[in-house]
């Protein structure tokens, strides 16, 4: 895939991140305001961290289409730094996510006092230092910087493949294993949730267990997700330590990347669409801008009483 072709998908792809996790956003903020629930908190995060790696993939546009353009060395590895500082909240985000939800399963009676505001902002708080630790590593150690920059602006243009091997064996691969086991163990609870509904269906005493099969469908799709869009990348790059002649970077930068990063506009999509308060959220805001989209053009083609305007041609078309 060249240049120009990985330029074309970074323009359509930034913009419709961006713009997903802010709608997503700007719903669980209402949502926040009105309720107060504090487990809403972890997915506005999760939009945030996302809606980060869009800004972040915008910068890098340019350089697909520009192929010959080498931008300073300290300005290339803070560039790169800050993609790879909002990808590693995103992902930490989905693991902080889990971790809750995981609680709220396994203690319900307990969950509301266990997750209290400040439990929650220290968690985040942690996140965000955690993911700027894992980002900026290259400027705290400048031996996993490539010096001088002979290649475009890139993460393996500006990055030592060993920086690679550190971030994927004590940062992705540790939270991907404990997002698995807390996906896993939540639909092991469902399942028994599903087997003592059915049995009380065939007692005659109650009916329908769609609501936990529905949740196990959803666990068993976020952990696809999450898997098939990052984990090629990451085994590729330690593959690339190993045999650094097996495949061209671009395979990881052109292919494998860009999977990872389609992650970051499937989150929004997935987590809005399986709750039902932002479904709903959504959906209000959509009315209020359909409604407001059509006083505007009401007021527009039928002027107050006093006043000779003459409706103008959109005017009449919307009419029509």
């Amino acid at each position: 895939m060249g240049s120009l072709a990985v330029g074309i998908i970074l323009a359509v792809l930034a913009p419709l991140i961006i713009a997903a996790n802010v709608l997503v956003a700007i719903a669980l903020l209402r949502l926040i305001w009105k309720t107060g629930y504090k487990g809403h908190y972890f997915i506005l995060n999760l939009a945030a961290a996302d809606a980060l790696v869009g800004l972040s993939v915008a910068g890098l546009i340019r350089n697909e289409f520009f192929e010959r353009s080498h931008p300073p060395q300290m300005f290339c590895v803070l560039r790169m730094a800050f993609v790879t500082t909002s990808s590693a909240a995103s992902i930490l985000s989905l693991t902080l996510v889990a971790c809750y939800r995981h609680l709220a399963i396994r203690k319900p009676f307990h969950y509301h006092q266990l997750v209290t505001g400040v439990r929650v902002g220290l968690h985040l708080v942690g996140l965000w230092l955690l993911a700027g630790i894992v980002g900026f590593l290259p400027l705290l150690i400048p031996g996993f910087q490539k010096i001088p920059l002979e290649e475009k602006c890139s993460f393996f243009g500006v990055f030592h493949l060993r920086y690679m091997l550190i971030v994927s064996c004590m940062g992705f691969f540790p939270a991907l294993f404990l997002f698995i086991y807390l996906y896993c163990d939540m639909l092991k609870i469902a399942s028994v949730h599903v087997q003592q509904i059915r049995e009380v269906e065939r007692a005659g005493l109650a009916r329908g267990s769609t609501s936990d099969m529905k949740a196990m469908r959803t666990v068993a799709i976020l952990i696809g997700c999450f898997v098939l869009s990052w984990l090629p990348f990451f085994i590729a790059g330690i593959v690339q330590t190993v045999c650094t002649e097996c495949f061209p970077y671009r395979v990881l930068e052109s292919y494998l990347w860009l999977l990872g990063l389609c992650n970051s506009l499937l989150n929004p999509l997935l987590y809005s669409y399986w709750q039902k308060d932002v479904r709903r959220q959504l959906s209000q805001l959509a009315a209020g801008v359909k409604r407001k989209a059509l006083h505007v053009g009401k007021g527009c083609c039928f002027p107050s009483r006093g006043t000779k305007s003459i409706p103008t041609v959109s005017c009449l078309q919307l009419q029509d």
